[in-house]
């Protein structure tokens, strides 16, 4: 089942006829925003004259971010400079019409604006609220500034991660925001969830999304770890295995997995072998069983390697560039990738990573540019256009 398929046999997506009010900055919220533009909900980005700080981050061509695009393609930009009195009353209007906002300020921001849940509730009951922030709307972290990288830190997270890397000392250096994307996720889910239950309550409620908290789920093996005695094997379990001319990965998670794996190695012997033939013996003697298996692999090439591993049932890749896993062909059947056009041009952005069947679940075609939708918005509630120029600030 493809987006194409869908697309020709499906005209809406599930969170067709929703408003979103989207607030949001950078990645967290945004990609919050952009899964539900891609099923279905019209998604309204409010921005600053000088327009949301993702619209100058490279790649950039032709002054157009591909990554702004990437996080925003579907949605609406309406230019407003929330500071002033008039846009509050233009987002009073607009919150009376809307189904779900979402916000990613530090916690305090929307309240200082007179944004926040309490103060627009009144206007519809039904407004389903989330803020997704560092650590939580309360607490002693509340109003800590925070980023995906700082998150990591603070979550254990990249000691975690050191944990698993043999003689090293020093965390690594952060350049992918898993923070930003899994909370994201997280809030897209628990605006689903919202939804749901307005159906029978037909009142809306605020959600409270926490950077902190989303990173730690991504940890349940060390939480429970860190709260018993667990020995480590002398080797991490999961990491590369050399070939003649590369390196694998292979997972062994199973009885199953673990006698294909030995049976590809040409070791079949070592089912009944003492050191491996019981899963807490062979945690305890890893070394010795994938050094057994790299006097193998180093033998064959990485291609010939995976084909002995497969055929075995055994779960392996060799290491790929994104580039590389993009022109997978099981990414170009699944139609994994959208094309986008701004106005520097076209890109390539991910589709979700679900596909329904009866619903259309697609990345919108189009970024907007800055403020490309004001006017029309604006119109609807009956602002003239020098009202319109006042509210939406300089530039």
């Amino acid at each position: 089942m493809t987006v194409a398929e869908i697309d020709e046999r499906n005209a809406t997506g599930s969170l067709d006829g929703l408003r979103v009010l989207d607030f949001s900055t950078t990645i967290a919220g945004p990609h919050c925003t952009r899964m539900l533009a891609d099923v279905g909900a019209e998604v309204i980005k409010i921005e600053p004259a000088d327009g949301e700080t993702m619209r100058i981050r490279p790649p950039v061509r032709n002054g157009c971010s591909s990554l702004f695009g990437a996080l925003n393609a579907g949605k609406k930009s309406l230019v407003l400079d929330l500071k002033l009195p008039e846009a509050a009353g233009v987002i009073h209007h607009l919150v009376k019409g809307a189904d779900i906002l979402v916000e990613n300020f530090r916690p305090g921001v929307m309240r200082r604006l007179k944004l926040d849940y309490p103060s627009l509730q009144p206007l519809n009951p039904r407004l389903i609220y989330c803020s997704i922030s560092g650590y939580g709307q309360t607490g002693p972290s509340a109003e800590l500034p925070a980023y995906a990288p700082v998150i990591h830190a603070a979550s254990g997270y990249d000691m975690a991660h050191l944990a698993y890397q043999p003689g090293r000392n020093r965390p690594d250096y952060c350049g992918i925001y898993h923070a930003d994307v899994l909370t994201g996720v997280y809030a897209f889910g628990a605006i689903s969830a919202a939804l749901y239950q307005r159906q029978f309550s037909g009142r809306g409620q605020h959600i409270d999304v926490s950077m902190l908290e989303s990173m730690l789920t991504l940890t349940p093996n060390e939480v429970q770890n860190a709260q018993f005695e667990v020995a480590p094997p002398s080797r991490p379990m999961f990491g590369p295995v050399e070939t003649a001319d590369g390196y694998v990965m292979v997972a062994i998670a199973s009885e199953k997995t673990f006698q294909g794996l030995v049976h590809a190695a040409g070791r079949p012997e070592w089912v009944a072998d003492t050191r491996f033939a019981k899963y807490a013996d062979r945690r305890r003697h890893w070394d010795e069983l994938m050094d057994g298996v790299e006097e193998w692999s180093r033998t064959v090439t990485t291609e010939k390697c995976l084909d002995e591993l497969c055929a075995h049932g055994v779960p392996s890749s060799a290491y790929r560039t994104v580039a590389e896993a993009m022109g997978d062909p099981q990414l170009v059947h699944r139609g994994a990738l959208a094309e986008v056009e701004d106005e520097g041009g076209t890109f390539k952005v991910m589709n979700l990573p679900f596909r329904m069947s009866g619903a259309k679940v697609a990345a919108g075609r189009r970024a907007p540019a800055l403020g490309e939708h004001t006017s029309v918005v604006l119109d609807e509630i009956g602002l003239s256009e020098d009202q319109m120029v006042a509210v939406a600030g300089k530039g």
